[in-house]
């Protein structure tokens, strides 16, 4: 392929992205309400174990509403929101692009790995954002505690929604560790034997990025954080080993 017809390809599958996320946050505008109120779940329940066992107030009678103090808020939240989940949905479609537009540098061999490219970068990314989400109500506790019981906790939707969408996009991005291994070593970058070899050192570097990284910095994110991916240098190491060997 020539210089322009690279620059046609890449403008083909950036416009096929745009595309799926378009619809993605069509999708998202539409469902806003419901997702909302799932992400506020976490809050709820910290605002729940405020509540004083002496008191008359049962766990469905906590306000746990978000607080707006701009006038444009809450039609900015609904946007960013709606892009948010058009992200989400628009994933499978966006790494399929990426993968199609390599492809033409690849050997037939190579390409039969499309569909195992794409279908574990978005399970791995899921399963990221997912440890990111269950993480989430002891990360708001472990930060509440240090308030004491005279603080009342009013989160805007702005800062508390920010603060769960970027660690469920670190997690997610994070959890994609694996493919990246996996990637160097069919490139012969790097081997299984050099893995195994640095993995003392990769221990602590995992852990001290991780502490960079992670938006709240608390030891509970750390922790969610790093663990899994100690496992999965450990199973890229496998995967090298095995069923790369050919």
């Amino acid at each position: 392929m020539t210089l322009v017809e690279h620059l046609a390809e890449l403008r083909s599958r950036l416009i096929k992205s745009m595309v799926a996320l378009a619809l993605g946050a069509g999708i998202g505008f539409l469902l806003y309400q419901p997702v909302l109120d799932v992400l506020v779940e976490p809050y709820c329940d910290v605002k729940a174990d405020q509540v004083d066992s002496a008191t008359d107030l049962g766990p469905g009678d906590t306000d746990c509403d978000l607080v707006v103090t701009d006038p444009l808020e809450s039609f900015s939240i609904r946007l960013k929101l709606s892009t948010y989940i058009g992200l989400l949905l628009a994933s499978p479609v966006v790494f399929w692009q990426i993968w199609r537009f390599i492809t033409p540098g690849l050997y037939s061999r190579e390409k039969r790995l499309a569909i195992p490219f794409v279908a574990s970068s978005f399970l791995l990314f899921a399963l990221g954002a997912v440890v990111a989400w269950l993480t989430f109500p002891k990360t708001l506790q472990f930060f509440a505690a240090f308030g004491g019981d005279t603080l009342t906790l009013l989160y805007t939707p702005g800062k508390y929604l920010s603060l769960l969408t970027i660690m469920m996009l670190v997690f997610g991005l994070a959890f994609l560790f694996p493919i990246f291994l996996t990637f160097l070593q069919l490139a012969g970058i790097l081997s299984w034997r050099r893995l195994s070899s640095w993995r003392r050192y990769a221990v602590v570097l995992i852990f001290v990025v991780d502490a960079i990284i992670t938006p709240s910095g608390d030891p509970i994110t750390l922790i969610a954080m790093a663990l899994p991916m100690v496992v999965f240098y450990e199973a890229s190491i496998l995967i090298g080993r095995f069923a790369l060997r050919r």
